[in-house]
């Protein structure tokens, strides 16, 4: 199986072509990029990995699925593309500006009947892992809260508009975790956060989410935040975990590292960063599950060559677009969005 990557930014440099470099049995069929840096870094990173002047030209050279990490603003038209050249495509997350859009992208996609995934790689985190695993096996309880948040400090993300602001960006992510978790939403409360009245995009927001089964999901994103909460904190009736810190899949692609340099290293949590189990006085390590990031990879595989499932359905997508589109209605009017 052969596979392009469209864009070698920091999200297809660093997210993408490792994993794609590490699948097994497939191939890292080339990248679709113009600017001569990025063109010398993908020569330095994979010699053998050849550069496109445009996704037509990779087509043409023959890719049996390509992979999107562009900017926001030119996502919409190179997954268009990629459909009409019956390609199954892969987009990276925030997937569309709204959910009007990301719905336009879903049609298009069931008109010429190919596969449309979004890279919701959080999905294979391993405190997320964790997290489904305790929920899943009953050691919490009935769970009543749920507090997710991804803050970091960080100035130059601040009025960032490649990803659409911090909502969209972090936003899909934390959106959809929850909503794997404990389903559709209900309602939505917001708050974002601005650097300047005239800003573009938000550097941070908070969101509060009634699920239809019940549930409350408060979520936290922020790139200027001195001092980060809890990545999770889930209460239940039979206890409550807490979590510090990102998962390290992140870290190791910033730093050169991929699965196939580290193989069954790749995702394992240290001791030192595994979360707590707390109840009353008992506290408790808990054992982090091993971060998997190229399962959404080896899924795609199936899912083409196999006619297995989607990794991610874009209609997920476009449901938390929908959420996400009630928060900055929500943020903007100071009320609460019943969806």
């Amino acid at each position: 199986m052969k596979i392009g990557l469209i864009g070698y930014g920091k999200g297809g440099r660093f997210f993408h072509a490792p994993l794609l470099a590490s699948l097994i049995g497939a191939s890292f069929a080339g990248v679709v990029t113009r600017s001569p840096e990025r063109r010398q870094a993908l020569s330095k990173d994979y010699p053998k990995v050849p550069a496109f002047d445009s996704l037509a030209d990779m087509v043409a050279a023959g890719v049996d699925a390509v992979v999107i990490s562009t900017p926001l603003a030119s996502r919409r038209a190179l997954i268009l593309e990629a459909i009409e050249q019956g390609v199954p495509v892969v987009s990276d997350k925030p997937f569309a500006p709204d959910a009007t859009q990301a719905q336009q992208l879903v049609d298009a996609a069931d008109r010429r009947n190919v596969l449309l995934s979004v890279y919701q790689n959080r999905r294979w985190d391993s405190d997320f892992l964790t997290v489904r695993k305790l929920i899943d096996q009953g050691v919490l309880g009935d769970v009543r809260r749920f507090e997710s948040r991804i803050e970091r400090y960080s100035p130059s993300s601040v009025g960032k508009e490649s990803g659409g602001g911090i909502l969209r960006d972090l936003g899909s992510h934390l959106v959809d975790q929850a909503m794997q978790l404990f389903g559709p939403v209900k309602r939505v409360y917001a708050e974002l956060e601005f650097a300047t009245p005239a800003q573009n995009v938000d550097h941070g927001f908070f969101l509060s989410l009634i699920h239809a089964s019940g549930m409350t999901s408060h979520l936290w994103g922020n790139c200027l935040q001195n001092a980060q909460g809890p990545r999770f904190r889930v209460n239940g009736s039979q206890g409550c975990y807490t979590v510090d810190g990102l998962d390290g899949q992140e870290a190791a692609a910033l730093a050169g590292l991929s699965p196939g340099s580290e193989g069954e290293r790749w995702g394992v949590e240290e001791h030192r960063r595994w979360g707590w189990f707390e109840h009353g006085e008992h506290r408790e390590r808990v054992p982090s599950e091993r971060g998997d990031w190229p399962a959404f990879y080896r899924q795609l595989q199936d899912a083409v060559v196999n006619k297995g499932r989607n990794p991610v359905d874009a209609r997920d997508a476009v449901a938390s677009a929908k959420v996400l589109d009630a928060a900055r209605i929500s943020a903007l009017e100071g009320r609460v969005v019943v969806l």
